[in-house]
């Protein structure tokens, strides 16, 4: 199956000024940069770009400085999820103005509606363009699940055709997989070589920020059929997930301290995401090193 959103994705950081506006030449770099070194698609107004603290007219802007960057080099998918049917409608349709080629769309969150309710939503959304949908399963965020049943259902829909996978339920994402054609992403970077073993199309990686070309390396290896190399630099990169997801900070915080040290654009969070101290700083930098030296 060709993946229908690229393989290697990177969830990419929305990079701000010090002043903390939205800077769309620091976002034209650094999108630029990752794909000149592995990513075949961007995420955009995610977790990790800071989806609830910016505007509707962010969030379009963005997509417009990220498509001039890198043309038809990557798959560019905008995030428009939000808790309320209607305003996710309206975020889809100006990204579909604004340039994207597909849509991350997560469950309506804080209201905790049910699978019928959710179900609706996800068809309103794929009803609104003629754009594809990846649906965002991450019940930490969202405090519901898109149960395996639910996107059962959606999968007859012919525009919902992925699924980003953050749900730590992986016998369901196995059920879901076999059952319909929805491309699988891994949404967790510590699942990246486990979902893909087993039949998924790639990942949205956080981590990619800050290494591509290393997420990249481990979906190479095992598409080269070399597994034992695959699980290698998989392993390799634990610590670095480990520092940049695992630490009790969110990877928006991580990737940017780690962007900042390494000289590229990142810009200060938004509040109420606060910046990371030097220690752990220092943690990521250490952890980075370790996995873009040389071997």
């Amino acid at each position: 199956m060709t993946p229908p959103l690229g393989r290697t994705l990177c969830a990419m950081i929305t990079p701000f000024t010090p002043a903390g506006a939205l800077d769309p030449d620091g976002a034209q770099h650094l999108a630029d940069h990752l794909v000149t070194h592995g990513c075949d698609g961007l995420v955009l107004s995610g977790t990790t770009g800071e989806s609830p603290t910016t505007t509707d007219a962010e969030k379009s802007s963005l997509i417009r400085a990220v498509r001039q960057a890198v043309g038809t080099r990557a798959t560019i998918v905008a995030g428009v999820g939000t808790p309320d049917t209607a305003h996710t409608v309206r975020l889809a349709r100006e990204a579909e103005k604004a340039g994207a080629d597909a849509l991350l769309v997560s469950a309506p969150y804080y209201s905790r509606p049910p699978q019928d309710a959710i179900e609706a939503h996800f068809l309103d959304v794929a009803e609104a363009t003629s754009l594809p949908l990846a649906l965002y399963d991450i019940p930490s965020r969202t405090g519901v699940r898109i149960e395996p049943d639910t996107l059962l259902r959606l999968a007859e829909h012919p525009r919902v055709q992925a699924v980003k996978d953050c749900s730590y339920d992986f016998l369901a994402a196995q059920k879901v997989m076999s059952r319909t054609g929805l491309a699988y992403y891994a949404g967790c970077d510590e699942h990246n070589l486990a979902l893909y073993a087993v039949g998924a199309a790639g990942c949205v990686s956080t981590v990619a920020n800050v290494a591509p070309a290393r997420i990249r390396a481990v979906l190479d290896a095992f598409d080269a059929g070399d597994t034992t190399r695959a699980a290698r630099l998989q392993h390799r990169a634990t610590p670095l997930i480990e520092a940049m997801m695992a630490d009790g900070l969110p990877g928006t915080v991580t990737a940017k301290a780690l962007l900042t040290a390494l000289g590229l654009p990142a810009g200060p969070v938004r509040p109420p995401l606060r910046p990371a101290d030097r220690r752990t700083t220092d943690g990521l930098r250490a952890a980075h090193a370790l996995l873009t030296e040389p071997g």
